[in-house]
């Protein structure tokens, strides 16, 4: 409970990825980043960070699988700042973890979606 004092620690909901997929994050209340660059991208973990802010964070897989030190720092952290992802609507599921890879290395490409495997 905050008194009127102090503020209220918000968690911020945000998604950052296709067009196609942040008009529905939007309708459910998400702060939608359309489209963005990598560099976009890793500008937002960077202020989150920097801000210090609680934030649960959806992103597409060409987000988790971009160039984003910021980002790669984030998941190492874990904490404040959730991070999850979510396959593009129109390209089979290829799952983008540190277990997807793992689980790739030991069983081979089918056991985690990741393309080349049986079906």
């Amino acid at each position: 409970m905050t008194t009127e004092h102090e503020a209220p620690h918000t968690t911020r909901m945000l998604f950052l990825g296709e067009a196609s997929l942040a008009d529905g994050f939007r309708l459910i209340g998400f702060e939608t980043i359309a489209d963005p660059t990598p560099e976009a991208a890793d500008q937002v973990f960077r202020d989150l960070s920097r801000n210090r802010e609680k934030a649960f964070v959806i992103v597409d897989d060409r987000i988790i699988r971009a160039d984003c030190p910021n980002l790669r720092q984030v998941r190492r952290e874990g904490g404040r700042i959730v991070v999850i992802s979510v396959p593009p609507l129109n390209a089979p599921t290829v799952l983008a973890s540190e277990v997807a890879d793992r689980l790739t290395a030991l069983f081979g490409a089918g056991t985690s979606g990741h393309p080349g495997g049986p079906t």
